[in-house]
C-alpha cells in the first residue's frame, strides 16, 4: 500500500479531476500534490508523445532503468507500453543479457543506449566515451532527448520505491511473463 493516499477523481476537486485522466497508481498518488503532479506529466508527456528519440530505444531506455532499479512497477508499466512502440520480446531479453556484459543480438544503437542508461543509472552520468559513440546514430536533439529520458526515470524510480506504490493487477501478467532478478 502507498504511504499517502491513492486518490480518485472524486476525491479531488473539479479543477484537478482531470490528473487522473491515465488512471493509473501512480497518478492517483501524485495527485496528493497537483503542482507535482502537472509538473511530472508535463515530462512525461513530452517524453512520450513529443520527444525525437526513437521510441523504441527511449523504451529500451526505460526498461534498463526499471531492471535495475528492481521496479516493479516501472518495468511491467513498460514492458507493456514499449510492446507498443515496437519492443520485441528479444529486445526485452537483451536487456538482461546486456546488463551482465555480455553481447546480445540488438543493433549498436540498441545496445548504446543502454550502456548509457547503465552509466547514467551508476552515476555520476554518461561517459564521454559512450555519449560520443552515440553520435553517429543520434542528432544532438535526440542526445539531449535520451539523457532527460534516462534521467527523468531514475528519478521515477526512486519515487515509486519511496512511495511505496504498487503494480496495478492488470499489469502482474508482464512481471510474470518478463521477473526481474531477485
Amino acid at each position: 500500500m502507498a504511504r499517502v493516499p491513492s486518490l480518485t477523481r472524486e476525491d479531488l476537486p473539479p479543477e484537478h479531476q482531470d490528473l487522473l485522466q491515465r488512471d493509473i497508481a501512480l497518478h492517483r498518488v501524485l495527485a496528493n500534490s497537483p503542482g507535482a503532479a502537472r509538473a511530472f506529466g508535463g515530462l512525461g508527456m513530452f517524453i512520450r508523445h513529443h520527444s525525437r528519440l526513437d521510441p523504441r530505444l527511449r523504451e529500451l531506455a526505460i526498461l534498463q532503468i526499471g531492471w535495475l532499479a528492481r521496479s516493479p512497477y516501472e518495468w511491467s508499466h513498460h514492458v507493456k507500453i514499449g510492446r507498443g512502440f515496437g519492443v520485441s520480446d528479444t529486445d526485452i531479453a537483451a536487456i538482461a543479457t546486456e546488463t551482465i556484459g555480455q553481447t546480445s543480438g540488438l543493433e549498436p544503437a540498441a545496445r548504446l543506449v543502454l550502456r548509457g542508461a547503465r552509466e547514467m543509472w551508476e552515476g555520476p552520468g554518461m561517459s564521454a566515451a559512450t555519449f560520443d559513440a552515440l553520435r553517429p546514430h543520434l542528432t544532438a536533439e535526440q542526445l539531449t532527448d535520451l539523457t532527460v529520458v534516462v534521467a527523468f526515470y531514475c528519478g521515477v524510480v526512486r519515487l515509486l520505491a519511496t512511495l511505496e506504490i504498487e503494480v496495478e493487477p492488470d499489469y502482474a501478467p508482464y512481471l510474470a511473463a518478463f521477473p526481474l532478478p531477485q
